[in-house]
């Protein structure tokens, strides 16, 4: 349906729960979901250690056959999708990001269309990996101040399929629930799928 979804991460949760849906949300089936949270936006409070956390945890993530025991991260779907991907690592990587990890094929896989989670950081708005659907293990990272610039970067974007706020104050969520625009918003999780609920978003996200 489009997407390139924001997930906003305040500085009062327990770390280790929001890295583990950061990741979750990004990197489930490989990052080919139209709705994947594939841009944290990050309380500068937190950012460093989350950063951390979170590369330390994608590097023990088992990418594998996914008929492997064990296997956390298996293939993209072609060599098409496999070579879009990498293009949009290098042309992030070009315009002044850093990959923090990932973004390359696993040492231990020579043959199939495996590619490491990825994170990247030093992001500004107007870089191809800010704005467009990457659909693959791919993470932008970007930090805010104040829920006010969070709002403003979450929904700096053409897609308004979902979102994902995780804050240990109900109310913010609430408030930042109503003020993304976004067919569907997460509190404390992502990627939660209810068959029996409306499936859809804004702008040019369509409609399932």
């Amino acid at each position: 349906l489009g997407g390139k979804s924001p997930i906003v991460v305040f500085d009062d949760v327990d770390i280790d729960k929001a890295v583990e849906w950061t990741l979750f949300g990004c990197f489930w089936t490989n990052g080919q979901i139209c709705s994947a949270t594939s841009r944290l936006l990050i309380h500068k409070n937190i950012a460093k250690e989350f950063v951390d956390r979170m590369v330390a945890w994608s590097k023990n993530i088992k990418v594998s056959d996914p008929l492997e025991e064990g296997c956390r991260l298996g293939p993209v779907v072609s060599e098409g999708q496999y070579e879009k991907i990498k293009k949009f690592v290098a042309n992030a990587k070009s315009e002044g990001a850093t990959i923090l990890t990932g973004g390359v094929r696993p040492k231990h896989l020579e043959k199939g269309f495996f590619i490491e989670p990825t994170i990247i950081t030093d992001i500004n708005t107007s870089m191809e990996i800010w704005r467009e659907e990457v659909f693959g293990p791919v993470l932008c990272v970007k930090e805010f101040s104040t829920e006010e610039e969070a709002i403003e970067l979450a929904n700096d974007t053409h897609y308004g399929l979902a979102g994902a706020i995780i804050s240990g104050d109900r109310e913010r969520c609430q408030r930042l629930a109503e003020e993304i625009n976004a067919g569907c918003i997460w509190v404390n999780c992502s990627q939660p799928c209810f068959c029996q609920a409306p499936w859809g978003g804004n702008k040019r996200s369509g409609f399932g």
